[in-house]
């Protein structure tokens, strides 16, 4: 039997798989998200001062940002926060991407939102509206997939500030429309 973490979306679904594995939730990626991230907030120039960590997992971009001198992150995951807590020593907060996309997070402001190996799993159906709302709230976005997904579009929103790709994983910059294009 695969146990690898698509073979369990596979067999169980996106959603069920961190409502039953979300506790003992690790990212077999995560040095490679360490160095991605590193290599972004360099190329790109990301303001990490106030950090929001969507889809917060066990932690991995989180201690990677505090490593690259994050003063302040706010992890957010709706499963996995006991594994973050366990990992960071700071809570998460528990927020599904369709609350999100709802407004729960309106009168808030991020230097940066970092989405790692999540955004890809958003219904197409679903993603506009919660990239909509996330760019309301952000100065930059940056999403970390293993797939050429998710595209955010303009009309959503969010402007491509480059893309980069190390070892599979594609690490995309975005910036508000209210900011010019770089």
């Amino acid at each position: 039997m695969n146990n690898s973490i698509r073979a369990q979306y596979e067999r169980f679904g996106a959603r069920n798989y961190y409502e039953r594995c979300g506790a003992t939730y690790r990212n077999p990626h995560e040095p490679v998200i360490r160095r991605v991230l590193g290599e972004a907030v360099l190329t790109w120039r990301l303001d990490v001062h106030d950090v929001l960590d969507l889809a917060c997992g066990s932690g991995e971009a989180t201690l990677a940002l505090r490593d690259l001198g994050a003063e302040r992150i706010t992890g957010i995951d709706a499963y996995t926060a006991s594994a973050f807590q366990e990992r960071t020593g700071q809570l998460a907060e528990s927020m599904t991407f369709d609350q999100i996309a709802a407004g729960s997070l309106a009168g808030r402001r991020y230097s940066l939102i970092v989405c790692s190996f999540a955004l890809h799993l958003v219904e197409p159906s679903r993603l506009p509206r919660l990239a909509m709302q996330l760019s309301t709230v952000g100065n930059a976005l940056l999403i970390l997939s293993p797939h050429k997904r998710p595209i955010i579009k303009p009309e959503w929103g969010w402007h491509l500030d480059g893309e980069l790709v190390r070892e599979r994983v594609r690490a995309r910059c975005y910036r508000p429309m209210t900011e010019p294009a770089r």
